[in-house]
């Protein structure tokens, strides 16, 4: 076997013996002990299981109808199980036919690559797939439980928590965006520029409440951003590591002359950042810069967090009719219904759109996007940009593999940027594990000197990449 302590290769696979079991660099493995995959399959994976255990008794503990007890002691039963697979290092078994539309797909992926692989030699990124996949599996195959989600308190809690920050940006945000008619053309294209920049930050650091970024644009403020606004900008970027932040600027910025106008979101977490994420996209709309946002959601629970159908519409409605923060003032809350309001109606002209395509809660990465899921590729060769949000969804653009830190991002996600058809892709994530790409020529420098004066520096969340490729938008897709 490979060392367990460290991995480094001076070149990566050539393409054609490129498969899930064997990434272009090294994959990370739970046997790796200088990994966090290590402290993932070991210790949190189990932690989340047994949490999610918790709250299906919980669950049980409530029920009064025979028939849903029975079904849902199954349930509990199956999840005994995983744990017992999980903790005991068991093979990848193939999923059971629940009716779901990724059966086939996994089925597939775990014949042709992983026969005989177990939770800890198998690829992390996989191996944590499959642990969410069967956990699917515990519900979908039960008779009244299909759709239950084992962690759907804990991340409406946690946006409630979040008061101060959901109502630092309601206040600001319920009145419509406009610029002030005193401004010269030239003053308000730079309002705009740095307020796009600001929202994109919050965008991106929206799963750590950071909302010291942004600015707050009163008249004063607009008349000197030229000096303000630029230092201002300058503090809170030093953590972004990989910043393609001014380039991003100039692919959205010419977004309005174009017909189409639409821009994607492949999403991450549920609550306060989905939250962020809409105030982002709010700023799209408004400003003309998209005509149309499509969302991209997980059809079940995923990765504790991932947003699903059901945290998509709970945030929205208790915005608009929840009494989640009693503590605040009525003027607090009646900026949380305004835009609650603008949100739901957006999604209800078709300006915003929720899509949930089987491909995202697969094990596959998205190097296999173009040829596992082509209607998936072509739809998205149709946006004019694509944003993919936080640590998993930029785990699986560069298949979470030990690739140098100054590998640039288009290489580093192969098909997604050299495939025909390509759509631009940008990158949000705060950096929560070991994959690092696309910090320029000095990156693998930056690395070593972090590892050295900040261990645990790619687990932290400190640090965040905003990474464009420009793909190959236009030209014809095709497939082999």
């Amino acid at each position: 076997m490979p060392s367990k302590k460290d991995i480094k290769a001076p070149w990566p696979r050539t393409p054609s013996r490129v498969d899930p079991n064997n990434p272009p660099w090294p994959a990370y493995r739970g046997y790796h002990e200088y990994s966090f995959a290590h402290a993932t399959m070991g210790v949190r994976l189990p932690t989340i299981l047994g949490k999610a255990i918790d709250d299906a008794s919980r669950t049980l503990n409530e029920q009064y109808a025979e028939d849903k007890i029975v079904d849902l002691v199954e349930c509990l039963e199956r999840m005994d199980a995983l744990m017992a697979d999980l903790s005991g290092n068991a093979k990848l078994r193939p999923i059971i036919d629940d009716g779901e539309g990724d059966v086939a797909l996994w089925n597939k992926e775990i014949a042709k690559y992983f026969q005989g692989k177990d939770f800890m030699n198998a690829p992390w990124l996989f191996a944590e797939a499959y642990k969410y996949r069967r956990l699917h599996e515990c519900f979908s195959v039960s008779k009244y439980w299909k759709d239950y989600d084992v962690f759907y308190r804990q991340k409406c809690d946690t946006f409630s928590r979040s008061t101060d920050a959901v109502f630092e940006l309601s206040m600001r945000f319920a009145e419509p965006f406009k610029l002030s008619e005193n401004l010269s053309y030239k003053e308000k294209a730079e309002s705009e520029r740095l307020m796009f920049l600001e929202l994109t930050q919050v965008c991106l650091w929206g799963n750590s409440t950071d909302l010291s970024l942004l600015i707050n644009m009163t008249e004063e403020q607009i008349k000197s951003l030229q000096s303000t606004g630029g230092d201002h900008l300058a503090a809170t970027e030093k953590n972004i590591l990989g910043n393609h932040l001014n380039q991003l600027w100039e692919t959205v910025k010419v977004l309005r002359e174009k017909t189409g106008g639409r821009i994607d979101f492949v999403l991450d977490n549920a609550g306060f950042e989905l939250y962020c994420d809409f105030v982002y996209a709010d700023f799209l709309i408004q400003t003309g810069l998209a005509k149309q946002i499509r969302f991209h959601g997980k059809r079940y629970p995923w990765f504790v967090s991932d947003v699903t159908r059901k945290d998509w519409d709970w945030l929205l409605n208790t915005m608009v009719y929840g009494h989640l923060f009693p503590k605040a003032s009525e003027v607090e809350r009646e900026s949380l219904r305004r835009l609650g309001a603008r949100w739901k109606q957006y999604e209800k002209d078709g300006r915003w759109q929720y899509e949930q395509h089987p491909f995202w809660c697969t094990g596959y990465t998205f190097w296999d996007l173009h040829s596992e899921a082509p209607d998936l590729f072509l739809h998205l060769s149709r946006s004019d940009l694509v944003y993919f949000k936080g640590d998993l969804n930029h785990r699986k653009l560069t298949y979470d593999c030990a690739a140098p830190a100054s590998i640039p991002f288009d290489i580093s996600i192969g098909p997604m940027a050299s495939a025909a058809g390509a759509p631009k892709i940008c990158s949000l994530r705060t950096i929560k594990s070991d994959v690092v790409v696309g910090l320029g020529d000095n990156g693998d420098a930056i690395a070593e000197r972090l590892d050295k004066e900040e261990p645990g520096w790619k687990i932290s969340g400190k640090y965040a990449v905003v990474l464009l490729s420009e793909g190959r938008p236009g030209e014809k897709v095709r497939f082999a």
